[in-house]
């Protein structure tokens, strides 16, 4: 009897052990910076799982790229995490964030950027609108810095969705003006595009990467405009490109904020593009939209806003 109570006594005494969580994750600060490259930082514990880590980065908080996997063991204790960076464009700023994951879960780092090493010529680009909608152009614009920068000729380049193939040069190239800016005018974008601006001859500068989404058009029209309240209105309309099945959402702007009030999906409209209806109660008047919702060689779209008044 005595034996039994101590090993009892013994047993819960002992300290449970360590549930196996996600990993837990920091995200570091930036080492070794050049005009090119970086060595990321970060930590992480594995909480007693099998965890591997890499970094999320790119030119926005979208990221894009991400570095190879990197095994952190299977420990309970807190880990140095490295990756290093080449090919950076200069002067650029890059976001970055650690992100881990194990069987019980993943985990991501906050967000973090650095901004690369300036270089004697340095591109900032910037596009607008971004989003286009399907069929109109943009514009990217920007500026050439460093010394130099006034009077050189720049040419735009694009590579179209999904980003397999290489550069190639869109329109006439464009001479820099005395304080080294510059516009290029972009007609007519169907699918989301990736543009860069370089300079011709010596020496040779590129700009950071700027995405163009192309937004899909999204007709509207309803049968009526001024209705009693609870009365049905018909809401009808083309989406372009054709996105069969893609999801679409009948929205009202409620205190500044579009909030979905009824959905369906795209039915097959044409070779080109894809139809909807959608027949609900107005239960509140005001302003309504569509928002299509795609994300493939084109981002999502909205049509314009129609306002449902009250008839009285």
């Amino acid at each position: 009897m005595l034996a039994a109570g101590l090993t009892a006594a013994i047993a819960a005494a002992a300290p449970a052990a360590a549930a196996v969580t996600k990993p837990t994750v920091g995200t570091g600060g930036p080492a070794q910076i050049t005009q090119t490259s970086v060595t990321l930082t970060g930590k992480v514990n594995p909480n007693g799982a099998r965890t591997t880590y890499y970094f999320q980065w790119g030119t926005s908080r979208l990221y894009g790229s991400t570095t190879g996997p990197t095994d952190a063991g299977s420990g309970t204790h807190t880990k140095v995490a490295t990756a290093d960076l080449t090919g950076l464009t200069p002067f650029t700023e890059y976001h970055y964030r650690i992100v881990a994951q194990n069987s019980q879960g993943t985990s991501f780092g906050v967000d973090r950027t650095f901004t690369t090493k300036k270089q004697p010529l340095g591109f900032s680009l910037a596009a607008n609108p971004n989003p286009a909608t399907w069929g109109t152009g943009a514009t990217l614009a920007g500026q050439l810095t460093g010394t130099g920068n006034a009077g050189r000729t720049v040419k735009l380049q694009q590579r179209a969705f999904p980003f397999t193939t290489g550069f190639t040069d869109i329109g006439n190239p464009l001479v820099t003006d005395a304080n080294g800016t510059f516009g290029f005018a972009v007609p007519l974008l169907t699918v989301t595009t990736q543009f860069r601006v370089t300079t011709v001859g010596t020496p040779r500068a590129t700009s950071p990467i700027v995405i163009v989404g192309c937004a899909v058009r999204v007709g509207v029209k309803v049968n009526h405009s001024r209705v009693h309240r609870g009365s049905r209105v018909r809401f009808s309309g083309h989406v372009t490109p054709a996105n069969d099945g893609a999801l679409f959402a009948v929205q009202r702007l409620k205190k500044g904020q579009w909030v979905t009030v009824k959905g369906g999906s795209l039915r097959h409209g044409s070779q080109t593009s894809s139809r909807y209806r959608r027949t609900m109660r107005i239960r509140h008047f005001g302003k309504y939209r569509i928002f299509v919702g795609v994300n493939n060689q084109n981002t999502s779209g909205v049509s314009r806003e129609v306002r449902i008044r009250h008839r009285g």
